[in-house]
């Protein structure tokens, strides 16, 4: 009878209750109906204890360090550095959005912030040169999914924690694929601005002093992905540690080299850090208690029987998966997605000879690509609150995006040496 939770969590997720009280609502009530009262103990234990992790500690102080880059002035310098760099290509400002969200996704790993930061910028910069809003909203909100995807990744965080893998090893994995989910939509944008006559002429190409002039600005910037992914690789610290540093960093680099930022703005920068936060540890502590119940119902292995019934190739076993991820990506955010899903299904595709690293990614990816898809993508509605435009017409512009993010899944899926080639070079496999 507990197996019943799952319909149950369903149910109360489509009738409107948040996820974090679904999460513990459809398993404490399955528990009491089955007479396992004691058990409710552990299920809310297990909820504090599933905040109480030390790993756990890197995403507050990623979401802090984001929260103080925006602030500091800093989105603004990688806009320009990437206007510098691409702004002469064909439909230049749509692809300087795109190597914006790239190199974005090197300081805040959230997609939502993404969209937040560049799409308040860029939507209406396009709308002045001649881009209909629709397809503004569209491109931030298709290159946003590269927030999660590019290291530092609060989803890795989350995924390396939940299922024992190492953050370093998750966070080189993601290199190859989000550049390959950005260069994607850069080509797709440029096919869509041949096709079309009433897009903005080309820009001039900028001169190397302009060029060079943007570099510096981006210079304190651009160093920070490099501090964090050069101090975990070369032992200096820990992931969580480098979240640390990346805040003293960005404090730094918008108070005093920037100066951008004062400190009356802190209080500001703090309360928002610490909202968002608090609103993904709640739900990373009530998932971790739904966990305890999925092992309790042995639902996993239910599941496993079910799935290696369907078929005995583990590649299209995979299709079946990446399609069950997908359906998942468009009513459940990611967190809370790979913290049900992973325990589930990772050891079944561990069993098959997937590499846990390459199911990560292929999870992870899939995931987040499903923030920006219709119809309940959590970007979507960013988005359209960012660009006043309709969910609806940001959904039907950003298809053509959504079918390139969909073909990169196809590869980082069927070719594992896209995700495993720079753990490997490193050393983490």
């Amino acid at each position: 009878m507990l197996i019943w939770f799952l319909p149950v969590f369903l149910v109360v997720l489509m009738i409107g209750l948040p996820v974090f009280f679904a999460l513990l609502f459809a398993p404490g009530v399955m528990l009491w109906l089955s007479g396992q009262e004691r058990d409710l103990v552990l299920l809310y234990r297990n909820m504090y204890n599933g905040m109480d992790s030390f790993p756990l500690m890197a995403i507050p102080f990623f979401m802090l360090a984001g929260e103080l880059m925006n602030r500091g002035g800093i989105t603004l310098r990688l806009v320009e550095f990437s206007q510098a760099c691409v702004g002469h290509f064909r439909a230049g400002l749509a692809q300087v959005n795109i190597l914006s969200s790239m190199l974005f996704a090197g300081l805040s790993g959230s997609a939502v912030a993404d969209t937040s930061a560049l799409g308040s910028m860029l939507i209406p910069a396009m709308e002045r040169e001649g881009y209909t809003r629709r397809f503004s909203a569209a491109v931030t909100a298709a290159s946003s999914v590269i927030g999660p995807i590019i290291p530092p990744s609060g989803i890795m965080i989350i995924y390396a924690y939940v299922m024992e893998q190492s953050v370093a090893a998750l966070f080189l994995a993601g290199v190859v694929p989000g550049v390959l989910v950005g260069l994607g939509l850069m080509i797709v944008t440029n096919v869509i601005a041949r096709r079309r006559s009433d897009f903005p002429p080309l820009r001039r190409r900028a001169t190397w002093g302009e060029k060079g002039q943007a570099s510096l600005k981006a210079f304190f910037p651009l160093l920070t992905p490099v501090i964090i992914l050069g101090g975990i690789l070369g032992g200096a610290f820990t992931p969580t540690e480098a979240s640390a540093v990346a805040v003293a960093y960005a404090a730094i680099v918008s108070l005093f080299v920037l100066r951008e930022m004062t400190w009356r703005d802190l209080p500001e920068v703090l309360l928002r850090a610490a909202l968002a936060s608090s609103v993904v540890l709640l739900l990373v502590g009530a998932a971790m208690a739904f966990k305890t119940v999925v092992a309790l119902s042995h639902a996993p292995e239910t599941l496993a029987d079910f799935i290696l019934t369907l078929a005995e190739n583990p590649l299209i076993l995979l299709l079946l998966i990446n399609l069950l991820l997908f359906i998942v990506g468009m009513f459940l955010d990611a967190g809370p997605a790979i913290i049900i899903l992973g325990p589930i299904l990772g050891p079944i595709f561990t069993s098959l000879g997937v590499d846990p690293v390459h199911f990560a990614m292929i999870m992870s990816v899939n995931l987040t690509v499903g923030l920006a898809t219709p119809p309940m993508g959590l970007v979507l509605f960013v988005a359209s609150s960012v660009s006043g435009e309709r969910v609806e017409t940001i959904a039907r512009a950003i298809l053509p995006f959504l079918a390139v993010e969909v073909l990169v899944i196809g590869l980082i899926t069927y070719v594992p040496a896209i995700s495993l080639a720079v753990p490997r070079f490193f050393g983490f496999l």
